[in-house]
């Protein structure tokens, strides 16, 4: 397989001749601060700039009306067009809005039981904003009314944004009811309502819990061979309630012995296959931390299952274990029963942590990074700032371990086990990003949906927790931005190899924006087994049936198919940087100055309509070589191979 870049705890540079990186990049500074540059604000919620219409997605955008240069003031009542099964719950007018980068706005403010849009006409163009529900951390009330007699509200979101709204104040039952109502629909599972996911019937042309099927992906890495085979002794998610019920698992290890193997391991997580190298037959396997505790338990089940991982790849007499933790708390999890393998037990095992920190480090580090991008940046102290969040040295340490997982599997043609504690957080970053670089088909749309599905969804990564969906315990300590940090590190690799993913940043950012959302089902729930309960395949949409149905908005046009190269990316602080284009996309100063997403749209246009000229001129040259090889038929005839260009 072709690599790219480079292992940057060896020193090397990136090769010239390989997909290039940051450093080959760094002197087209004109094409890469476009592409740095925010995307436009994705499906459903618009950004803090005033707008003539908000931009919503297709299925949400509100149309403008046809006879705009009437402006009447009754078009303050105007309210966005509905989403099926979306119902307005209460509307206030004469509601002021402080606005960070516009100043105070006064207008009408109305919440249904899936947003809440406020729209003032004190300015032209006429002002929106629009804000999901699910996007709502919590409200509270600031202060007591003012001598003016306003009362004030302030709206803190799970997207970076810090909203204040105030309005007279009136006799109780109106002064309380706008915001009681907000707090009503904005923490469903709170106040015993439905998430709006169950609710919200769009229907697509595509189906997307069908994207992902456990049995052809494992098929489409070669498995079952010689040594893995797929077992369903977690059909009815007996053997671990956190797992998928399709698991990967060496071939000479019966099922009996894979029950002996869960009790050794956290929450039952044994060791199963993620990815598998197609030549080397080298492996990416995942699990739980082992239940050592202090005094140093062993379990001879758990080693030679090990053992069977080592010996599944001919290539390599050694197996690499990595522990995404720092040493000092895998060590201190012995207290509570935990730890990590020791080198002595596990026989031609190298142990290897990656001193990655934990959810409660991460969840700190964003709110101090939300301090420093909204509203207002310190110019003075920018860097300083950055700096004092750590928020760029986590994503490095994350990289950096994905980086030296897949350069032993393609590289060293050695397999790896990697867990963190409970391995359904940092270990799903780990693995997710190593397969990302290790294998091409996740770099398209369609197969990063499905690593998504696979790696976090399948394996249990506890979206409900870590998010919180429709839950007004916003101090709740299982709270933590896990998965914002792999799609940031997702971002980083595609600055680094702009031509190696099929997706732009807008596909990225639209991600996110619905990881809070809540209009689709595909990010509720902790486990496949709590999904499978809920029915949420049969009773919400999947976010790629919206994403799929209009691929041409997600493409990037710069994208090439090497789906057979392997990319290294330089992982050193000064080849990361801040994404600004999600972090600080509400800032209206941060804006491209011209749209990056309507000239992507113009260039996949442009692509398409060479692609179509080259074939036609392909068929030309065939037609004519066909000719003229009639025209002598004495002559000995030239096999003519068709030129493959890629435009």
């Amino acid at each position: 397989m072709e690599k790219s870049g480079s292992i940057d705890s060896l020193g090397s540079k990136p090769s010239s001749s390989r997909q290039p990186s940051v450093d080959s990049l760094s002197s087209t500074s004109t094409s890469r601060s476009d592409r740095s540059g925010p995307a436009k604000p994705p499906s459903a919620l618009s950004s803090d700039s005033v707008s003539t219409s908000a931009e919503f997605s297709p299925e949400l955008r509100v149309k403008p009306k046809a006879t705009a240069k009437k402006v009447h003031r009754e078009s303050d009542k105007e309210e966005p067009q509905l989403l099926p099964n979306e119902s307005v719950q209460d509307m206030a007018h004469d509601i002021t809005y402080f606005c960070p980068f516009t100043g105070a706005l006064r207008g009408t403010v109305m919440v249904s039981n899936y947003r809440l849009f406020f729209k003032s006409m004190d300015r032209e163009p006429a002002f929106m904003l629009d804000l999901p529900l699910g996007v709502v951390s919590r409200v509270e009330k600031i202060g007591n009314a003012s001598t003016r007699g306003d009362v004030s509200y302030g709206v803190v979101c799970k997207d970076m944004r810090n909203l204040r709204f105030a309005h007279k104040q009136l006799e109780e039952t109106i002064k309380k009811s706008i915001f009681e109502v907000l707090m009503k629909f904005a923490f469903p599972v709170s106040n015993g309502l439905q998430i709006f996911a169950f609710e919200y019937g769009q229907v697509f042309p595509e189906n997307g819990w069908k994207v992902y099927d456990p049995i052809a992906e494992y098929k489409r890495q070669g498995i079952p061979n010689e040594s893995w085979r797929i077992t369903k002794v977690n059909d009815h998610f007996e053997l671990c309630d956190t797992y998928p019920s399709t698991l990967v698992v060496p071939v000479n290890i019966p099922d009996e012995e894979l029950k002996r193997v869960a009790v050794f391991r956290a929450k039952g997580r044994i060791p199963v296959l993620s990815w598998i190298h197609p030549e080397s037959q080298a492996t990416v396997t995942r699990c739980s931390q082992p239940m050592v505790g202090v005094n140093g338990k062993r379990s001879k089940e758990d080693e030679k299952y090990l053992q069977a991982i080592m010996d599944a790849n001919a290539q390599s007499h050694k197996l690499f274990i990595f522990d995404a933790r720092p040493s000092v708390n895998a060590a201190a999890n012995k207290m509570k029963g935990g730890g990590y393998e020791s080198e002595d037990a596990y026989q031609n095992a190298e142990l290897v942590f990656l001193d990655i920190h934990n959810i409660h480090v991460m969840r700190e580090s964003l709110r101090k990074l939300k301090d420093v991008v909204y509203p207002n940046i310190e110019d003075s102290h920018w860097l300083s700032n950055l700096e004092s969040t750590h928020w760029l040295e986590h994503i490095k340490l994350i990289l950096a371990g994905a980086l030296r997982i897949a350069d032993k599997v393609e590289s060293g043609k050695t397999s790896v086990v990697v867990h963190c504690s409970d391995g359904w957080d940092r270990t799903a970053q780990l693995t997710s990003l190593s397969m990302l670089m290790l294998d091409g088909f996740y770099r398209t749309i369609r197969g990063f949906e499905v690593l998504l599905e696979k790696e976090w969804l399948s394996f249990g990564h506890r979206f409900q927790l870590r998010i919180g969906h429709g839950d007004k315990n916003h101090t709740d300590a299982d709270r933590s931005p896990v998965f914002i940090q792999f799609i940031d590190c997702v971002w980083q690799l595609t600055q680094q190899f702009p031509a190696a993913f099929e997706f732009n940043e807008y596909f990225l950012v639209t991600i996110l924006e619905h990881l809070y959302s809540c209009l689709f089902g595909t990010f509720l729930c902790n486990s496949e087994q709590q999904r499978l309960k809920e029915e949420i395949p049969k009773r919400t949409v999947s976010l790629w049936s919206y994403i799929n149905s209009q691929l041409e908005e997600f493409t990037n046009p710069m994208y090439v198919n090497y789906s057979n190269q392997v990319l290294f990316p330089v992982v050193s602080l000064r080849h990361l940087e801040l994404w600004v284009g999600y972090y600080i996309r509400w800032n209206p100063r941060m804006k491209p100055q011209e749209p990056i997403h309507q000239r992507h749209k113009e260039l996949l246009a442009k692509r398409a309509e060479l692609q179509k000229r080259v074939d036609e001129l392909q068929r030309e040259v065939t037609n004519r070589s066909v000719s003229s090889s009639s025209e002598r038929p004495s002559s000995p005839t030239r096999s003519i191979t068709p030129v493959q260009t890629f435009v």
